[in-house]
């Protein structure tokens, strides 16, 4: 099969990409980089050429609407136009979430089925790093702020690549579907993530301080949205502590 992966020189796309090669398949990695610009649609043509599936693992959250959303139902048009499997990497728990990215998110899944050309929308918890991320954001010296008792359920990048390959060389559905959640095998509050961090690079373990929800958007975090209700999705790949022991000591980036 030839399956055009958007984003693939990023790290999720990446993955996806070897896998299918590993598989025999022809993985096309279609990027900026590449000449596909999702902002303007240049290059939408040419990368969906011979296609049997799209794995759409690109965005820019810096752009607001015009990659994540906008971008989202220009690729799902042109591959509904050709008949193209389009696999669509997404978020657990936007339906009731207020942060505006997940809005996005939803908006452009949205979009997808409106398209209304064969689909499959796989929804993911944060990975790994990006927990690792709001952790470290929020741990000032030896304390960790958590909002309540924010949780998570972190997932390992691998785990989410292949299941988006296994969808894209799977059963093309006849219209627009939603594939199982996924989402790694331990569910963590903030103040566990913080500690486990810290521990890794050999501090003590963080005081916690919790801070009582204000607003929507607090409230969906101490309420942990995005964890799904226990046996509403597929669990597998690392857990974080395995994750965080293959990291250098100082975690950068997200």
């Amino acid at each position: 099969m030839r399956i055009v992966v958007t984003g693939g020189m990023g790290d999720l796309g990446s993955r996806v990409v070897r896998l299918l090669v590993e598989q025999g398949h022809e993985a096309v990695p279609a990027s900026r980089r590449t000449g596909l610009d999702l902002t303007t649609g240049a290059g939408l043509e040419a990368a969906l050429a011979g296609a049997d599936a799209l794995v759409h693992c690109a965005d820019d959250p810096s752009q607001g609407d015009f990659v994540t959303v906008y971008g989202t139902r220009r690729l799902a048009d042109a591959a509904a136009a050709r008949g193209v499997h389009l696999v669509h990497v997404s978020i657990v728990g936007i339906d009731d979430h207020p942060m505006a990215y997940y809005r996005r998110k939803l908006r452009a899944e949205q979009g997808i089925q409106a398209a209304g050309g064969p689909a499959t929308v796989l929804r993911a918890t944060q990975f790994h790093s990006l927990t690792a991320f709001f952790a470290r954001t929020l741990t000032k010296g030896p304390v960790t702020f958590t909002v309540g008792d924010t949780a998570f359920q972190p997932v390992d990048t691998d785990f989410v690549a292949a299941r988006l390959a296994e969808l894209a060389l799977g059963p093309r559905p006849t219209a627009y579907a939603r594939a199982t959640d996924v989402a790694g095998p331990d569910v963590l509050s903030l103040v566990e993530v913080a500690r486990l961090v810290r521990a890794h690079r050999g501090a003590s373990a963080p005081r916690a301080i919790r801070v009582p929800p204000v607003g929507r958007l607090m409230h969906a975090y101490a309420e942990s949205r995005t964890v799904p209700p226990p046996g509403s999705a597929d669990v597998g790949g690392r857990t974080f502590a395995e994750w965080l022991a293959t990291q250098p000591a100082r975690l950068t980036g997200r």
